[in-house]
């Protein structure tokens, strides 16, 4: 049996993770589905058993240390061991620095968007070391080149890829792989419910939706690239370019940015 844990499975991404892999394996897999809101929770996971999938619903806030620690022992208890962690729990944020005031809420953002993943892959790692297992950490395109006008959240994925890329050395001689994903814009709520200037939930995404990746899309190729056991999966076209653009074109992607958080401000 295959035990995977997928943190933020009640909507989005994760939500969509576990009902593939639902779908995939049936009884041949071991689902731990952690987020905040049960409700949401345990519709997934009623999704997820009707594909004859083992489930296991667990509320968890990934910015709570104990509470990650908790949700590690609820698995191993329930299951037994883990061979998959899925990081996928995060929140959004869009703001200009120069807008803000108070800046608590940076840390609250941090606490979920790195502190959640440090602080679950810290207790699930001696299991995947015993099962040579697999990390999953579900980053951004805003982890690898700067957004104006999301310093924040570009913060807390730089600091993920970071620390994931660094883990990655660390634990490859135990046979564990970790796979950074970096989406662009996807199809989902998370831009709606993230942080505004004032800390407070955004209401709109700031961000241009057009031609926005579905979340089934995104959900796949994440879960392709955890099967191969990928260092990283950058999942567009335009991703990929401006990786290699920041290297050989800074400024200009630099430009490039600008102009489109201009373009955003003025749909606003």
């Amino acid at each position: 049996m295959n035990v995977i844990v997928i943190t933020g499975a009640s909507d989005g991404i994760g939500a969509e993770m576990a009902r593939q892999l639902a779908r995939r394996h049936g009884a041949e897999v071991a689902l731990v589905l952690a987020a905040r809101t049960e409700e949401k929770l345990a519709q997934v996971g009623a999704q997820c058993a009707a594909a004859h999938a083992q489930v296991l619903e667990h509320r968890c806030d990934v910015s709570v240390e104990s509470e990650c620690r908790a949700l590690v022992n609820a698995a191993v208890a329930r299951f037994g061991r883990i061979d998959t962690l899925v990081n996928n729990a995060g929140m959004s944020a869009h703001a200009r620095f120069e807008d803000v005031q108070n800046l608590d809420w940076y840390r609250r953002l941090m606490d979920i968007n790195l502190w959640g993943s440090v602080w679950c892959t810290q207790a699930a790692l001696p299991h995947l070391k015993r099962s040579q297992g697999r990390i999953v950490a579900v980053a951004s395109l805003a982890g690898l080149i700067g957004v104006p006008g999301r310093t924040a959240y570009s913060a807390t994925k730089f600091a993920m890829t970071g620390f994931f890329e660094a883990l990655r050395t660390e634990v490859a001689p135990q046979g564990v792989s970790v796979t950074i994903a970096y989406p662009g814009v996807v199809a989902t709520e998370i831009r709606y419910r993230g942080f505004n200037e004032r800390g407070e939930p955004a209401g709109r995404s700031g961000l241009d939706e057009r031609g926005a990746m579905s979340v089934q899309t995104c959900a796949s190729l994440i879960l392709q690239a955890m099967e191969r056991r990928q260092r990283d999966v950058v999942m567009t076209a335009k991703g990929k370019l401006g990786r290699w653009m920041k290297l050989l074109m800074p400024q200009r992607v630099d430009e490039m940015a600008m102009k489109a958080l201009r373009r955003e401000e003025r749909v606003r």
